[in-house]
């Protein structure tokens, strides 16, 4: 897989695919850019190497409207009229601008000849950022014709949306057939950080597993009890666990407050669990987290998320963590610098680990 070191960019227009799937409010306010922000080195780097700069991404789940035959529908006006005002990405190319401190261009639509004819006309250095990609119904639908339109805009792709590459889009697996593409330096490090977990890490591995869907952080328990040395599981998995029988190595460790006669978990894990988990977390050499321990959209049940935060860092083990809820929480709280890496991704973060690929990172090779 290349990366932004193995191309010249002097002059070329570089389609960079970015997740600015950020959380806006009604006013247009971005209550959280922790993500725009990690791209902003890779935009920099292209900057500097006098490319032209394409940024394209999605924003929340939209209902389709636009063919790929018609990529005339979408206009400054039918966006700005109607609901689908909300899911554009207007709003990033502002922070952006702000960030960067550099004019960022943005464009109403992301194919079509008017923007091919825009884009055609940008300056080395120049940024400018497209409208949302998942308003056209090609794009979730994976449809080759329309990853070709983006890649008529460009001569190079970079993947930079980490947190997106477990999805079969059109601009994350099938893009990159049709330019010369790399990863950018946020996928490198994410891909390199979490290599760390799964292939020769120092040992011992302790991993903390949170959250409230079994479903979909099973895969995950009973692949990390095979490489780690301990797996530490909150209250509500704990008890979904023992309900369902599920049997787990000797390494699987769950919360002591909970039994198989509970009708509900507890919101928060217990003092005793807290110690027990605590001297394990003591031990490490290096942990991964993904998912808080308690309800901590609720103070009272911050406890145990806060305490072994605490305990994580004063381990001074390598630290990966990832999932938003657990990343917004330690952000708030102050805490979230001293963890060696913050991923951007959740699912991806999490389908990475289990099966040791992506379709968005095998798109790349």
């Amino acid at each position: 897989m290349k990366t932004l070191q193995d191309f010249n960019f002097k002059n070329k227009r570089v389609v960079v695919r970015c997740d600015f799937n950020v959380p806006i409010n009604e006013k247009g306010d971005i209550l959280d850019d922790f993500r725009i922000r990690q791209v902003l080195p890779t935009i920099r780097y292209l900057i500097k190497n006098k490319a032209k700069v394409i940024l394209i991404s999605h924003l929340g789940r939209p209902e389709p409207r636009f063919e790929i035959s018609s990529p005339r529908q979408i206009s400054n006006s039918n966006v700005e009229n109607s609901e689908l005002k909300k899911f554009s990405l207007k709003p990033i190319a502002l922070r952006l601008e702000k960030l960067l401190e550099k004019k960022v261009i943005f464009l109403p639509d992301c194919i079509g000849e008017g923007i091919k004819e825009k884009i055609n006309k940008m300056e080395q250095q120049e940024v400018v950022l497209l409208e949302n990609l998942r308003f056209y119904k090609g794009e979730k639908n994976n449809n080759r014709n329309f990853a070709k339109q983006l890649a008529e805009l460009g001569d190079i792709f970079i993947q930079e949306a980490f947190a997106c590459c477990h999805r079969s889009h059109a601009s994350i697996v099938s893009l990159p057939k049709y330019l010369p593409c790399g990863a950018g330096f946020l996928l490198e490090k994410e891909i390199n950080s979490l290599q760390k977990i799964i292939k020769n890490p120092l040992q011992p591995l302790v991993a903390i597993i949170g959250g409230i869907k079994l479903e979909t952080k099973i895969k995950l328990v009973k692949k990390l009890s095979r490489i780690c040395d301990f797996v530490l599981v909150n209250s509500v998995l704990s008890l979904e666990i023992l309900k369902k029988k599920i049997f787990l190595p000797e390494s699987v460790i769950l919360a002591k407050d909970v039994n198989v006669s509970m009708e509900v978990a507890p919101f928060d894990i217990d003092s005793k669990t807290i110690d027990i988990f605590s001297e394990k977390i003591s031990q490490a050499k290096t942990i991964f987290w993904n998912g808080p321990l308690g309800k901590i959209e609720k103070k009272e049940f911050q406890k145990g998320t806060k305490e072994l935060a605490q305990k994580v860092i004063e381990s001074k083990a390598y630290s990966v963590v990832g999932g938003g809820e657990t990343v917004q929480f330690l952000r708030e709280i102050g805490l979230i610098d001293k963890f060696s890496h913050v991923s951007t991704g959740g699912g991806a973060m999490i389908d990475y680990l289990v099966g040791g690929k992506l379709a968005g990172i095998d798109a790349l090779d």
